[in-house]
């Protein structure tokens, strides 16, 4: 433990939690002693009791004081403290249910950034340890500040839809588990919990002043909901399939629905009466927006077109062809004089809304594109696809800037904050991702596993061996005579492989639960675990007994030292 951990430990309860709450701040606004306040920041015991006592948030935010315009800190020390709430912030999920996993975490985002205060606290934290676990040899985890700012995990199935608030500070996401979930932006935590439909949710929609969302839903209705307290306003019936998008009017007093029966419907929000149905689609409506001036609508059908229409009437003004599968969402230009599609034919389309015309193909998505988003100042745009990626565009050459990698499914949704630098992702691996835009002959059958055996591997003595399996457990077997002797219980999915120490008192697995555990093979317990971010699928121990090498779905190679324990 650090000197300062070891000064806090000693301190009374009261005193020590006044300290942790409170003193950065007064070491800011009161004391003006900055270098202190990087000392403390920079230092383990302080991270390592914070997030104890008080959770990731508090911890993380007490990282921005030293953003202010008056706080005197070096260049260098600036990107200290950055990197450190970066690599904090992006393990928020992970710290959220285990703390334990705070040293691993820092070790994979920050271990290869040579910067002394970092390597310093580093060092700290490997001190701290004292029991076994699997310290990374190299920064194999997603680097602190690249990629997603932050993973936010709740849903149970696939995230279909996501939405933010006009103020930034919200957002909305739907989900084939039934439900809508409303987050805080800012601090990834959950807000509210929305009940009420009977079937998956497809589509959510925000009014221009934040105080109502709208749901579309495979059981045929729209629900409109208070987002201030969660709850159920009135729910909006007419359609006779799938309600599949819907898009709120800039006024906030009406909205447009599409669906599965081929039709859109225009509704008042405030009393749940239907104005208009709009027909001319020959399959289901998958995505409505709504021009900025209100007076049109473009809808985009699994019928290969798009087509716009006069909100006031219900006429429809012009048919767009030119995609060759189902478009699956639409997105219009802040100026309303372009909009973008995304299609299942793998490009998106960006169409000139007063003519009609095709103005540009943009083509390097390797799969379906699902979702859509134009930059506030309409430069770019971004899309989500079943490859698993988003994309980022210049929208005036169709030039492709940028690809954001980490979801491992699908993507399915993307909605871009009111400011253009971050998005959020909604994807079928059930999480969603908020994303700076800037960055042989058988002697036995062995029978026990209700899953497909992915990988077995024998002790050194021949005389046992471990089996890894889809029913998310191992098994260690008697190989003279066949029988199960016990199963290995911890991992909450698929178990890809398995490897074993050269003393044959360890074992290591690999799973799709994202994690790596360590098994004693005397007391069948697991003994230390590691978080990644993406599913583990294989694993191997080195001849020392205590090097462990393991490869992620993201094509990553971790190394890892398994500290505390005797492998060899």
């Amino acid at each position: 433990m650090s000197d300062l951990g070891v000064w806090l430990a000693k301190q009374s309860k009261s005193e020590r939690e006044y300290l942790l709450k409170h003193q950065p701040r007064d070491f800011i606004e009161i004391g003006r002693d900055f270098n202190r306040y990087y000392r403390w920041l920079t230092d383990f015991g302080f991270i390592e009791a914070k997030l104890k006592l008080l959770g990731v948030q508090p911890l993380i935010e007490d990282y921005d004081l030293g953003r202010n315009a008056d706080v005197l800190l070096s260049e260098g020390q600036t990107e200290t403290l950055r990197l450190i709430q970066g690599g904090i912030r992006k393990s928020a999920h992970v710290l959220e249910k285990d703390k334990t996993q705070l040293v691993e975490h820092l070790w994979g985002r920050l271990l290869d950034l040579e910067m002394p205060g970092i390597q310093a606290m580093l060092a700290q934290a490997k001190q701290s340890k004292d029991s076994p676990w699997l310290r990374p040899l190299k920064a194999n985890l997603e680097r602190a500040n690249e990629g997603a700012l932050r993973t936010l995990v709740g849903h149970t199935d696939s995230v279909t839809a996501v939405a933010i608030a006009p103020d930034g500070k919200t957002a909305i996401s739907a989900s084939e588990d039934r439900t809508l979930k409303i987050w805080d932006t800012e601090s990834g935590s959950l807000l509210f919990t929305l009940i009420g439909h009977t079937s998956y949710v497809y589509a959510v929609a925000i009014a221009p002043d934040g105080k109502t969302a709208i749901s579309a839903s495979q059981d045929k209705t729209l629900k409109v909901w208070d987002t201030d307290n969660g709850t159920l306003l009135r729910t909006l019936t007419g359609h006779t399939s799938f309600v599949s998008a819907v898009a709120i009017s800039p006024d906030g007093k009406t909205a447009i629905s599409g669906s599965w029966d081929e039709t859109l419907k225009i509704w008042d929000i405030e009393t749940g009466t239907e104005f208009l149905t709009l027909t001319g689609h020959t399959d289901g409506v998958n995505g409505v927006v709504i021009a900025p001036d209100g007076k049109t609508a473009i809808s985009g059908s699994w019928d290969e077109t798009l087509k716009i229409w006069d909100t006031g009437t219900g006429t429809e003004l012009l048919t767009l062809t030119g995609h060759t599968s189902g478009v699956n969402a639409v997105a219009s230009a802040p100026d309303g004089k372009t909009a973008i599609s995304a299609s299942g034919d793998r490009t998106l389309k960006i169409w000139d809304t007063e003519t009609g015309t095709e103005l540009l193909t943009l083509t390097d998505h390797n799969d379906g594109v699902n979702g859509v988003a134009i930059a506030p100042d309409g430069k770019t745009a971004i899309s989500g696809s079943w490859d698993e990626t988003l994309k980022i565009w210049n929208t005036e050459t169709g030039t492709e800037l940028l690809t954001l990698t980490g979801h491992t499914s699908g993507v399915n949704a993307i909605a871009m904050a009111p400011d253009g630098k971050t998005v959020i992702s909604a994807s079928s691996d059930k999480t969603l991702k908020i994303w700076d835009t800037d960055s042989g002959t058988p002697l036995f059958t062995l029978i026990g596993h209700t899953g497909i055996v992915n990988a077995v591997a024998t002790l050194p003595s021949g005389k046992t061996a471990i089996s890894a399996s889809l029913d998310n457990t191992l098994k260690i077997w008697d190989t003279d005579s066949g029988t199960e002797l016990i199963t290995l219980i911890g991992h909450t999915d698929w178990v890809n492989a398995v490897a074993s120490a050269p003393n044959g008192l360890i074992a290591v697995s690999a799973s799709s639960d994202n994690t790596l555990k360590v098994w004693d093979l005397i007391s069948y317990k697991e003994v230390a675990s590691f978080s990644g971010d993406y599913k583990f699928k294989c694993c191997a121990i080195a001849p020392d007994g205590v090097t462990v090498v393991a490869g992620d779905e993201s094509g990553r190679v971790h190394f890892l030292r398994l500290e505390g324990v005797s492998g060899g």
